[in-house]
């Protein structure tokens, strides 16, 4: 008999009980069954390939039980069984990848295989920015919690500046920036992923800023003063290279970097293998922040005025204020990423003016980052985040900045500033310039007050209390992703008919990386890649664009929108991309009433997300996606629509908590659900041990290498902001200031340190 795989193998050796006939060990035989199915579909998708020939002969070998050890079939096997335990979409992309590596390699010579290799040699990132090397940068590292001053220091600077550039993570946040730097009189440009406003009176650039996301940064244009917001980002999962791109590459004389005390390792290290200076500067907060006495115990009517309930999903948002207003009698405002700007201007200011009935703040986990609204206690719905499968504990980094908010200094009233010639190329509809008019907040505060920390249930209050007295792992590594170039080169050494997303992965895969680095998440770009793989005219450059873009992995429908757009691309003289002829957007949704179904909802949804990618499109093919202004319009219309939909809506919120105390519950049995073992103990892992590896590309915009990839987790299961607060949504118009806004009395201390050494040089005044 011949030696087979232990898959089939198991299948023919499962015990069977003598009186049900069944198998007593059914696991795997299951799992060798899903295997064949997946390989016969895989098969099915692109039939009359070598691709689909080989999974059919491996499932037909598979299914006869004639796969011999160490055979190539049996290689091909060992390789896919690792993903078995994972989702169907995770077993598909490593079927995928597998037999398409047995492909391509029976292509590719040794010496190419070699050169890969070489390609694949990103252990030097510094080497990506050489005219960044060529100059001595000295960089700020303003560390400290939240309601610290820290971000208020930096901008104090930029201000001081004649050219500078302000990066931020959010789009409001580079929003409120660029309103303030032109209102004192700056000329400042506003770029975020899909929108750009440029400000006429500095077409000589000699004098100019510009106030951006982070993954719009412009490396190569050569600035006084560069800000860098949030840079504890840096260790991000997904978004983490852009914070690297934008601290290894900006050309600024002086850089200021504003997070946690927990990236300052990281931060020493890499700017002495830059050799730039770095100063220390280290921060306490301005005001005391605690928990409560005890958590609300569910009982919505325990809220006081000045409350923010911080909620993790758009629809658990309209239902908890709906609640609230019932309950308390009292207004409560709203704040949320995909609410229109005027919208979420007029409810920020609701909410900070103390002399109205708006006593109460429900918003999003984005307001952890920079909003300066007049919290005095932040309450948490609860401690779990849905991640699209399981209810997972909010991470203890992001608990305490959301916590952070409460106890913020009292703005004093708001001012309005001059309008400005600005122009807006992504936020009217094309008929006339756009004024921009917003609050600036008085630099001095009026008062300071105790934060205060609570939950809405009992079962949150104690992991919330444990969390804030828990100092998070310091940063061990930067995510990074290599430069197009290199992508570029690596995939010529690939056959043509090799698909794109083999080749992402085989970057991925043999990769050769320093220990301070790691390579962002890849699945959401191999899936895009496989979307737009049957357009055969996309050149690779082309491809690397769409695998940047800003699409929702689980928007149902997504996959036909992503290929049209692609194929306007591709055949831009055959195709209209005019945003009204484009067969797979659902404009007709908009010509109906609305309707409190949940398709209803799944459609203005999808036809939204479709509009940001036009619009973001739109900035990259500038000849083909032409009409712009109307896509603007369009994402107004359908804004609106959702807004007036998710107000009649609610959430099943008993379910959900049913659902939590189970889960408290077992935890304090130290169970796990359904199967009675030890509950793992939470730990925060350093980031080279945590982090998967992946990669994202740069891109070419505007004559700099400024990216802006996918941004946009689902909204149920976004692990840390809410998907549409990401630099590739309009910019909203939000009145309150920023952390910068406040005026702290002085640095803690100060230390200076060159090529790795420190010295301490005093207090500031």
């Amino acid at each position: 008999m011949e030696e087979t795989d232990e898959l089939s193998h198991s299948r023919r050796s499962a015990k069977v009980h003598p009186d049900t006939g069944k198998s007593e060990n059914p696991g795997s035989y299951h799992s060798t069954q899903r295997l064949i199915s997946s390989l016969q579909s895989l098969a099915n998708e692109t039939p009359g390939t070598e691709f689909s020939t080989l999974a059919r002969q491996v499932a037909s070998r598979l299914q006869a039980d004639k796969i011999k050890r160490g055979s190539v079939f049996h290689q091909l096997l060992t390789s896919v069984r690792q993903s078995l335990d994972g989702g169907q979409r995770e077993l598909d992309m490593q079927i995928k990848y597998t037999l398409h590596g047995h492909i391509a390699n029976k292509k590719i010579g040794q010496v190419s295989v070699e050169d890969q290799a070489q390609l694949a040699d990103l252990r030097y990132p510094l080497e990506w920015y050489p005219g960044t090397r060529a100059l001595q940068r000295t960089i700020h590292l303003h560390v400290g919690p939240t309601n610290s001053g820290k971000t208020y220091h930096a901008l104090k600077r930029l201000e001081q500046a004649k050219t500078g550039v302000y990066a931020g993570p959010l789009r409001l946040l580079a929003h409120e920036v660029y309103t303030r730097l032109n209102a004192q009189g700056k000329k400042c440009h506003l770029i975020t992923g899909d929108d750009m406003r440029i400000n006429e009176d500095a077409s000589d650039d000699t004098e100019s800023m510009i106030s951006c996301t982070v993954e719009m940064v412009p490396v190569n244009a050569m600035v006084d003063v560069g800000v860098i917001d949030e840079i504890q980002m840096i260790g991000h999962p997904e978004r983490g290279w852009a914070w690297s791109q934008a601290f290894l590459g900006l050309k600024a004389k002086e850089l200021h970097l504003c997070g946690e005390a927990r990236t300052a390792p990281l931060i020493r290290e890499l700017a002495a293998a830059m050799g730039d200076e770095l100063v220390l500067h280290h921060y306490e907060r301005l005001s005391p922040l605690k928990m409560d006495a005890r958590s609300l115990k569910g009982n919505l009517k325990h809220l006081r005025k000045g409350d923010c309930l911080v909620a993790f999903s758009r629809k658990e948002i309209h239902a908890l204020k709906n609640n609230i207003e019932s309950m308390t009698g009292k207004q409560a405002a709203i704040i949320y990423g995909s609410l229109p700007p005027e919208t979420r201007a007029h409810q920020a200011s609701l909410f900070n003016d103390p002399d109205n009935e708006y006593d109460y703040l429900v918003a999003t986990d984005a307001i952890g980052m920079g909003l300066n609204l007049d919290i005095k206690r932040i309450v948490f719905e609860s401690s779990y985040k849905f991640n699209g499968a399981k209810f997972i504990p909010i991470p203890i980094p992001h608990l305490k900045q959301i916590a952070g908010r409460a106890g913020r200094y009292r703005i004093a009233p708001l001012a309005k500033p001059p309008s400005d010639s600005l122009r807006s190329m992504g936020n009217n509809t094309g008929d006339g310039p756009s004024t921009v008019s917003a609050s600036i907040p008085s630099e001095r505060p009026s008062s300071t007050s105790v934060g205060l920390v609570t939950t809405l249930e009992q079962m949150d209050f104690s992991r919330v209390h444990k969390a804030m007295n828990t100092e998070a792992e310091p940063l061990m590594a930067a995510g990074i992703y290599p430069p197009s170039s290199v992508l570029v080169k690596f995939a010529a050494y690939f056959p043509p008919s090799t698909p794109f997303s083999y080749i992402l992965q085989r970057l991925h895969e043999i990769s050769s990386l320093d220990p301070r680095y790691f390579l962002c998440d890849l699945k959401d770009q191999t899936w895009i890649a496989d979307i737009i793989e049957p357009v055969n005219d996309l050149t690779i450059e082309n491809r690397i664009v769409f695998c940047a873009s800003p699409v929702g992995v689980r928007s149902p429908g997504f996959n036909a929108i992503v290929l049209s757009f692609a194929q306007c691309v591709a055949n831009s003289k055959e195709v209209s991309s005019d945003i009204l002829d484009i067969p797979t957007l659902p404009l007709e949704i908009l010509d109906q009433e609305i309707a409190m179904e949940r398709g209803y909802l799944v459609n203005l949804e999808l036809l939204h997300k479709a509009l940001i990618l036009y619009l973001w499109l739109s900035y990259r093919f500038t000849g083909v996606f032409t009409t712009r202004p109307m896509a603007i319009y369009l994402k107004e219309i359908v804004e609106e629509k959702i807004n007036k939909l998710l107000e009649k809506s609610s959430s099943n919120r008993k379910r959900k908590l049913k659902s939590l105390r189970e889960l408290a519950k077992l935890e304090e049995l130290g169970q796990t659900i359904g199967t009675g073992e030890e509950a793992p103990k939470p730990k925060v892992e350093p980031a080279n041990e945590a982090f998967g590896k992946g990669f994202r590309f740069d891109l070419s915009f505007g004559g700099t290498d400024a990216v802006n990839p996918a941004e946009t987790p689902d909204e149920e299961s976004s692990l840390e902001l809410e998907e549409n607060d990401f630099g590739i949504d309009s910019v909203p118009d939000l009145q309150p200031g920023l952390d910068w806004q406040q005026n702290p009395q002085a640095v803690e201390h100060e230390q200076r340190v060159n090529a790795g050494t420190e010295s301490s040089i005093g207090n500031p005044s």
